[in-house]
């Protein structure tokens, strides 16, 4: 069987935000873990994108909204005589964890990160390109000079307020993804579209299709519709519409 390639698209502001989020945390997963200057680099780099996605609106209020709307709609699932009663007790569980994590967390999302002044220097600066070399920043400098156990610890300092955002949506994009199952569908000469109901609430459509075809799907679509199209792939950067049928596996995730 060939390889897939899954491509999301997200149907609301929301989900939007959550994918940005998961996308930035993976990043500083990747790059925390391993040692030497370009890798701190990046898990600083990560760390500051994070932060200035939380600047936006009141996002630990959303998350927590949303965190209430899942368990609403779980705990309606236990007078179902078709349910895992013991699987919907440990994600009642999960969800009422990280909504008390976030509650604990003082003030809005982030918010001694952007009062660190170190971190603030760093972001000043790396608004501008190369603006973070060794004469720019010593202090910056000194610290990609320190061992990776002491750079470790300071990181986790950093990441302590944040590790419950980081929960809470890994948590949320797992259940709604998890939300429906994925279904063959072929787009006819490289075309897909479908209408959503508007009595469901849409979050993502997710698609996936062989490697082997040599096509990417742009996806584009809101609350009332979603359409799909395959690009044929010539060159890097190069691609036209495809003639072709193309099968591919589709999931509407809609919780």
């Amino acid at each position: 069987m060939s390889e897939l390639i899954t491509f999301e698209q997200p149907l609301n502001e929301k989900s939007r935000t959550l994918l940005r989020l998961s996308h930035l945390f993976e990043q500083l997963d990747f790059f925390t873990s391993k040692a030497g200057e370009w890798n701190v680099r990046g898990s600083l780099q990560a760390l500051l994108d994070i932060t200035a996605v939380l600047t936006r609106g009141d996002l630990k209020t959303e998350i927590v909204k949303e965190l209430d709307r899942f368990r609403i709609f779980f705990e309606r699932l236990k007078s179902s005589s078709d349910v895992d009663m013991n699987r919907l007790q440990h994600v009642l569980q999960n969800i009422e964890y990280a909504r008390k994590s976030l509650k604990n967390i003082s003030g809005a999302l982030g918010q001694s990160l952007r009062q660190d002044e170190f971190l603030s220097a760093v972001l000043q600066r790396s608004t501008i390109p190369g603006g973070t070399f060794d004469f720019d920043i010593p202090q910056l400098h000194y610290w990609l000079n320190q061992s990776h156990s002491d750079q470790l610890l300071q990181m986790d300092d950093w990441r302590n307020e944040i590790g419950p955002v980081q929960d809470a949506v890994e948590l949320l994009l797992g259940m709604i993804r998890e939300s429906t199952v994925s279904k063959h569908c072929v787009a006819e000469r490289g075309f897909y579209n479908q209408t959503l109901s508007g009595d469901i609430y849409s979050q993502l459509v997710q698609v996936k299709v062989a490697k082997d075809e040599n096509v990417f799907c742009e996806i584009s679509g809101g609350k009332q519709r979603f359409t799909l199209r395959f690009i044929e792939v010539s060159e890097l950067g190069h691609g036209k519409p495809t003639e072709r049928d193309i099968p591919f596996e589709l999931k509407v995730c809609q919780l």
